[in-house]
């Protein structure tokens, strides 16, 4: 069995003296892991970085052995080691894609947006934190816990919309929940469909965070039997105190 492809690094470990165990996340074979022979050596081991696009070769005698992988570099991505924001934004991003993606199951739409998304992260682009908040809500959708951000759960209206019922996911005009307005979830504002151009704020991106927060601690972690990882809860205290 083998196959060739590239993706992103999600996490490296030592495995013996010199070898080391990966794991991936790629567009056609889903998040996976495998052994690099010399991995922990001293060639392979700065290629070998979280947030890595890797050319990659895999090989193994049957399907489900762990198999070993040949690994070339495409992208180092070095230049978000060197912002303590977007350094957090890639923990989070490997660590959420380690604890709730299924192995070798492919996610080929959330791989792009991944990618794109670090890709945002290295240049430093200002709205990636924003971004990042699409990537969780993309990451719920496609596990079956997508919020209904359209239209009013109460008017069917599409304009106004201001929160989120913490029960049912689906979005709540101003005028329709004020009297509820104490026990929903904000919705901000670029991520109305009609948000258009309007600049995003720290405020915004707070509550964008606790939103996605909600349906990740509240609807994907307990159907998985597992707790939000750390990395999400630090780069989430560093976001709500921009």
């Amino acid at each position: 069995m083998e196959w060739q492809g590239e993706g992103v690094l999600l996490s490296v470990r030592r495995h013996g003296e010199s070898a080391a165990i990966i794991e991936v996340l790629t567009e056609g074979q889903g998040r996976h892991a495998g052994l690099v022979r010399g991995g922990g050596g001293r060639r392979l081991a700065p290629i070998l970085q979280p947030g890595a696009q890797l050319a990659l070769g895999w090989r193994a005698r049957l399907a489900d052995h762990l198999g070993n992988f040949t690994v070339e570099p495409l992208q180092a991505r070095a230049g978000i080691m060197s912002d303590r924001l977007a350094l957090a934004g890639l923990g989070a991003v490997t660590a959420l894609a380690q604890t709730a993606l299924a192995e070798r199951q492919p996610f080929p739409a959330l791989y792009r947006q991944t990618v794109a998304l670090l890709d945002a992260m290295e240049a430093g682009a200002p709205a990636w934190p924003a971004h990042y908040i699409d990537w969780e809500l993309a990451l719920l959708a496609e596990l079956g816990f997508g919020l209904e951000l359209e239209s009013c759960a109460l008017t069917g209206a599409a304009e106004g919309l201001a929160w989120v019922s913490p029960k049912s996911g689906r979005a709540v005009a101003g005028g329709a929940g004020a009297d509820w307005a104490d026990r929903l979830l904000t919705l901000p504002p670029f991520l109305r469909a009609d948000a258009g151009a309007a600049p995003i704020t720290a405020a915004d991106l707070a509550d964008g965070m606790r939103l996605s927060g909600h349906f990740l601690n509240a609807r994907l972690m307990p159907a998985l039997g597992k707790t939000l990882p750390p990395a999400r809860e630090r780069l989430a205290h560093l976001i709500l105190r921009l």
